[in-house]
């Protein structure tokens, strides 16, 4: 039992975790399933027709050796045609691509400025030995802007949420001219949680604020969350994909995303594209019910519920499951302070989402 003292401390301080097997019983506002697609049967078919008209099902390789597919680069191609990106690379999770991004592009003499509430992944590579990192307050433009002001580096590397994972919140519109103020500034913007739920046309940040696309962007996306599939994207332009075609060890090394998700998220795409009204007008929706019963108004569809005691946060959490409802109960490290997550998707019903709330606002 080489680790039972440390698994004894997370359990008296309420910091075990678990896991256990899906219960399809229960009603999801747990998952990051933001519209529903994970459940949409006739995506899934038409993959699977795709899939059997080819040759082969598996990418066998790596992208750079006989893993790139017609199928990656279709969807990459139509990702950035979506988003106005001149190029991008299709990879195995928004972790990897993280990590690839980070690792690859802070080079020696450069400084990463990097949100204090970013993912895990991305804080995770800023660890390492070859990366110069310094966090800046939480969508704090001032920090950031000072940051810039006073850098020496001879690139800096700016890395945001597009919208913040836990706290739900929405990146600062000033981010991007701040960016362009500076001279060899890059930034990155990670859309896991907004590309498929914010913009006119539903792609995100960029597509929200009606950014122009200038060749120091870098958009990460992710495939598991709105899109109902697996793996991540990045696009940014021709020059920077090639340098990390060259360069990003999760891009060299790793076997390429999997046929079956990359064409379900290609078809998915095209799924959002084609009823990004109707999309949106479900997404105001919720939003509005979420503002009515519980009080809280939320950049996309995730809605972050204070508690502040890990024992009572996951309490709430299975009082709800009794009355048929998943909701995350999220605790430190993943935050500061004990939360219930909320996802109000568009792949659970109004009615139910009512429910949900009020449940929540009893126990609160």
């Amino acid at each position: 039992m080489l680790y039972a003292k440390e698994i004894q401390a997370l359990k008296r301080s309420g910091r075990y975790r678990q896991r256990y097997v899906l219960d399809t019983n229960l009603k999801d506002f747990a998952s990051n399933d933001y519209l529903g697609l994970a459940h949409n049967k006739e995506l899934h078919m038409l993959t699977c027709k795709a899939l059997n008209e080819n040759d082969i099902h598996a990418t066998k390789a790596s992208m750079l050796v006989n893993g790139y597919h017609q199928i990656h680069k279709d969807f990459e191609d139509a990702l950035c045609e979506a988003n106005g990106f001149e190029s991008g690379i299709v990879l195995g999770s928004g972790f990897n691509a993280n990590i690839a991004l980070v690792e690859a592009l802070v080079r020696k003499g450069d400084m990463l400025f990097m949100d204090e509430l970013y993912h895990a992944s991305g804080v995770l590579a800023s660890h390492l030995e070859s990366v110069s990192v310094t966090f800046f307050r939480h969508n704090d433009m001032n920090h950031l802007q000072e940051l810039l002001a006073h850098s020496q580096a001879k690139r800096n590397i700016v890395a945001v949420e597009g919208i913040y994972s836990m706290d739900g919140d929405m990146c600062d519109k000033e981010l991007f001219s701040i960016v362009d103020s500076y001279e060899n500034t890059l930034l990155i913007v990670d859309e896991a949680h907004s590309s498929g739920v914010v913009g006119d046309n539903l792609m995100g940040v960029f597509d929200f604020y009606n950014v122009k696309i200038k060749p120091n962007y870098i958009k990460m996306g992710t495939l598991g969350k709105a899109y109902g599939s697996f793996g991540a994207f990045i696009l940014a332009s021709e020059h920077i994909v090639e340098y990390l075609l060259n360069r990003a060890k999760p891009v060299i090394y790793a076997t390429s995303l999997s046929l079956y998700d990359t064409k379900l998220a290609h078809y998915s795409l095209e799924y959002i594209l084609a009823n990004r009204l109707k999309l949106r007008e479900s997404i105001e929706a919720r939003q509005s019910i979420v503002k009515e019963i519980l009080g809280i108004e939320v950049s996309g569809l995730i809605v972050p519920i204070g508690i502040g005691d890990n024992v009572k946060v996951m309490q709430i959490k299975d009082t709800l499951a009794t009355k048929g409802f998943s909701v995350g109960g999220i605790r430190q490290p993943t935050v500061p302070s004990a939360i219930i997550r909320l996802i109000a998707r568009v792949g659970s019903s109004q009615e139910d989402l009512r429910q949900v709330c009020q449940l929540i606002q009893e126990q609160l």
